[in-house]
């Protein structure tokens, strides 16, 4: 059970992971799941929850950091609309593998973050938007649904109250937009998963033009914990500003690469070194991309960076979804830039002309430095190409696809020279 006391929290979505059987509902209820619950519903009101969810200081888990509470809290009353609650699993950002062990290994807490969470937002239809490589995780879902109805954790009168609440899983098709939330929508809705632009913004007018509120599987999985122990709980753990535990997900370079829950604000250098089990070759990392494929990189003077919002921000990138991807000095970031240019490139939805055409067009570039067929003027257009396209798309997938090719012809100028044409002449 996770402890009242915030200083001795080691895990919040990942408390009960690894126990057996912990994805079914026998399960999951002796080892405390659902226990709160009834009294959520019996004893507390809209207000009471939003204003623990303010007051914890749970930003969003799935890449844009926005605090939960306000996000709530912009949601209008008596519209005579119907209010949905979306939960966004796709879980597209490359190095991001932390929702996907939330949901296979315990659904039950997602659920349940997910009834608290309409129970606040006065919702009675939920969506979980899974996405669509996660065919097993979808199968655990459904299953875990299928035991909350007929245990009357979901359906009409939720507990014998008069709270009613239906939760349905729908597949995506694999397309990495759809994890910005409004082309996720446009997907549920049935077109293709282009991003809308705002305002409107979804908590105003979202799926079927109705209030709508999109979290993150992680920051639903942390709900049950600040209702039960109270927002200020949640608050003492961590750092300013970036409040309670977080999944990191760590691939690359290091010994032991995973999921990792750890208090936000925990240094670069410990998660590598204490919990990773430290780098393959060398000392520092050669390059660390800490949020996501999509976030600017840090070089090895910002190894002892806590990870934290602000701290992360200041360092010159973003905390984004938590993966954490370290290179070591045997990397070839040129070829690492190249195969995520294929990405971008791959994934653009087509809708802005920037992203449209630039991705496809760093890619053929990277493609051919890597080949040794570029010379320096190239290098200059592919800079400028990458300036010019971050910011002038609907959604940041043109941000993206910029910042591994401006973090490389930023912090390793020399290992670009050294493929170029003219040098290897």
């Amino acid at each position: 059970m996770i402890p009242s006391d915030p200083s001795k929290v080691t895990a919040i979505c990942f408390d009960r992971i690894h126990l057996p059987g912990q994805a079914t509902l026998e399960v999951a209820r002796k080892n405390g799941a659902y226990s709160y619950l009834p009294t959520v519903l019996n004893e507390m009101n809209r207000e009471q929850i939003i204003e623990q969810v303010k007051i914890s200081g749970l930003r969003g888990r799935g890449g844009a950091g926005f605090p939960t509470g306000l996000k709530w809290s912009f949601v209008p009353r008596n519209t005579g609309k119907p209010t949905y609650l979306l939960c966004n699993a796709d879980e597209g950002e490359p190095g991001t593998f932390k929702d996907r062990d939330i949901m296979r290994f315990d659904p039950h807490l997602l659920i349940e973050g997910m009834i608290m969470a309409g129970f606040a937002l006065g919702v009675h239809d939920a969506y979980i938007y899974i996405r669509g490589e996660f065919l097993h995780e979808a199968n655990v879902m459904n299953a875990a649904i299928k035991e909350a109805y007929a245990a009357n954790l979901l359906g009409e009168h939720i507990l014998g109250t008069d709270f009613s609440m239906h939760l349905t899983v729908h597949r995506g098709a694999g397309a990495y937009v759809c994890g910005e939330e409004t082309a996720l929508i446009e997907s549920l809705e049935g077109r293709p998963g282009r991003p809308r632009f705002k305002p409107p913004f979804p908590a105003v007018e979202g799926f079927y033009r109705c209030p709508t509120v999109v979290n993150n599987v992680e920051t639903l999985a942390t709900i049950p914990a600040i209702l039960e122990h109270g927002g200020q709980w949640h608050k003492q753990i961590g750092v300013p500003n970036s409040a309670g535990m977080k999944i990191f997900s760590v691939s690359g370079h290091v010994n032991k690469p995973g999921n990792y829950e750890v208090p936000m604000g925990m240094p670069l250098r410990v998660l590598v070194e204490e919990y990773c089990g430290g780098l393959q070759h060398g000392d520092v990392p050669k390059a660390v991309i800490p949020g996501g494929s999509s976030t600017p990189w840090l070089g090895p003077e910002h190894y002892d960076v806590p990870l934290a919002y602000d701290e992360i921000h200041k360092a010159g990138s973003m905390l984004g979804s938590g993966a954490v991807i370290i290179m070591d000095e045997t990397a070839d970031v040129v070829a690492l830039t190249r195969r995520l240019s294929h990405f971008y490139a791959h994934e653009s939805c087509g809708q802005c002309t920037p992203c449209r055409e630039g991705t496809g067009w760093l890619e053929r570039v990277m493609l051919r430095l890597e080949a040794g067929g570029c010379n320096a003027r190239d290098i200059e257009v592919l800079q400028d190409a990458s300036e010019h396209m971050a910011g002038r798309t609907i959604c940041a997938l043109a941000d993206g696809a910029a910042a591994p090719i401006l973090s490389l012809l930023r912090m390793f100028p020399d290992e670009v020279n050294s493929y170029l044409a003219e040098n290897k002449a």
